[in-house]
């Protein structure tokens, strides 16, 4: 079987002599050495000023709406994995959505202002498969009406724009590091900012808002990760630029197999590193995907619609017109891209994709 995704896992004594040390310190969670520990080496290793680490990317994004204290309308992609939609809801926000650029898959930063009413309060838009967003664009949006900018970068482990790390982008920049992502700590997220009064902020959040074992800054929420995750982390640490390597090198031979394939895939921002994160085609139509993705769960490769379906069909949100995400969502395909993913097994999905379509 091949399947989309499989998570890297470092050597298994590596690991285990940091679960040594847990062990002996019976220090489980709670801010604990490693989390510490991993927290400054990746500011080290993204140059970022200030870091959060978490349970989960989802959390991130919550405990950014909620630091922002935001309310009202947020606009947003619909182009995106579900929890970008449900934490604006969850926090009691409103998502307002804004079509696609068919090219570049990220929201159309060209009509953003024309969403903007007197509730707005904020834009979050995801960088889709660590393609940065306009971001350039969307700051001057956000400065010209005074609304907060949350970008959504769970998939931008190791992405730049302009030499410097997509994280330092926004008001607040959420990551996920689940399992399934480039670099991960098996259940994982991060937030980050350049500003250290609301770094400040979204630190007592994740605990509950402790401020001492007897006070409180304010509302919290359990946010905190555990010395496990944080050691996974460690150890995955080391082999992220081999890894990431590997990957390029993958998505490359799926460009030389692949280039009789009747496809697009997305537009890159110019002046961006991407890290090859993932392998996303775009096919002329929902049938061809449709045919495709049969073929090659029959030969046992299990690709993945990523992202199906749009998110304003989801039940909670108001429908609205967005032709460019309903079209994109409907073709969009991720093949299988993963550490030991071998150059055979891509010529075999190549293969099966190729003769379907010359059948």
């Amino acid at each position: 079987m091949i399947p989309v995704t499989k998570p890297f896992l470092p050597p298994n004594e590596e690991y285990n002599i940091l679960i040594q040390g847990i062990w002996e310190r019976q220090w489980l969670t709670n801010n604990g050495p490693l989390v510490n520990e991993l927290e400054l080496k990746l500011k080290e290793y993204l140059n970022v000023p200030h870091m959060l680490y978490l349970n989960n990317g989802t959390i991130a994004l919550q405990i950014a709406i909620k630091a922002l204290g935001l309310r009202g309308e947020i606009i947003t992609t619909p182009f995106s994995y579900v929890a970008t939609t449900s934490s604006i809801v969850w926090e009691g926000c409103t998502p307002i959505f804004v079509d696609i650029d068919a090219s570049t898959l990220n929201i159309d930063a060209t009509l953003i202002e024309a969403a903007i009413t007197d509730k707005t309060t904020a834009i979050l838009a995801t960088h889709v498969y660590g393609n940065p967003c306009d971001v350039d664009v969307i700051k001057v949006i956000a400065d010209k009406y005074n609304l907060k900018v949350i970008y959504d970068a769970a998939h931008c482990f190791g992405t730049t724009y302009k030499d410097r790390s997509i994280f330092e982008y926004g008001d607040v920049s959420t990551t996920s590091f689940h399992a399934t992502k480039l670099f991960h700590t098996i259940e994982g997220g991060a937030v980050f900012t350049k500003d250290p009064e609301l770094l400040k902020n979204m630190a007592y959040m994740r605990n509950f808002g402790h401020n001492g074992p007897e006070d409180f800054f304010g509302v919290g929420i359990n946010g905190k990760n555990s010395e496990f995750h944080a050691a996974m982390g460690l150890v995955n640490l080391k082999y992220i630029d081999e890894i990431r390597d590997k990957r390029k090198e993958l998505s490359a031979y799926y460009d030389k197999k692949l280039e009789r394939l009747s496809k697009t895939t997305p537009v890159l921002l110019e002046g961006s590193q991407f890290n090859f994160a993932y392998y996303p085609i775009v096919l002329p139509t929902e049938e061809i995907l449709e045919k495709l993705v049969k073929v090659l769960n029959d030969n046992w490769v299990y690709p993945r619609r990523y992202f199906y379906p749009s998110l304003h069909h989801l039940n909670y949100v108001e429908r609205q017109y967005l032709p460019v995400s309903e079209s994109v969502s409907k073709r969009v395909l991720c093949l299988p891209l993963y550490q030991t993913l071998s150059f055979e097994e891509i010529d075999f999905i190549s293969r099966l994709m190729l003769r379907l379509q010359n059948n």
